[in-house]
């Protein structure tokens, strides 16, 4: 079974948000169970910071050795930052998904999104 932190939350598209802080700004990487499927990734494609996403679209790519995966966007906000060391080590993505793979800071839009967002246990039910 992937590793799933109960203080995320999760996207369908198996993407993970942490818990917004004071201003509203959460962090956004893919989950155990993607990372595990893409295989080694070589390549992270992330949006410019100051870009707007909105939840859902496609924002960037995660190439791997088995194939090129999009990256969706879990929630509407603003990019505020991009993990800049996966330019160096792309396979942070999958020493190290909820750590040191994480891939965007986004200011949100509406921190109420959160809340449709898939729980660990929904997220697990998906994946089981």
């Amino acid at each position: 079974m992937s590793n799933i932190p109960e203080a995320l939350r999760y996207s369908t598209e198996h993407e993970w948000v942490s818990a917004p802080d004071a201003e509203g700004v959460v962090r956004v990487g893919i989950t155990d169970f993607a990372q595990d499927a893409l295989g080694d990734v070589v390549y992270v494609d992330l949006p410019e910071v100051g870009a707007s996403v909105t939840a859902e679209s496609t924002v960037g790519e995660l190439e791997s050795t088995k194939s090129v995966s999009d990256l969706f966007a879990p929630v509407t906000g603003t990019v505020i930052a991009q993990n800049e060391a996966l330019e160096a080590d792309p396979g942070k993505v999958n020493s190290d998904p909820y750590g040191e793979g994480w891939l965007l800071e986004l200011s949100l839009q509406d921190p109420g999104q959160i809340d449709s967002l898939l729980d660990a246990e929904g997220y697990r039910q998906q994946v089981g």
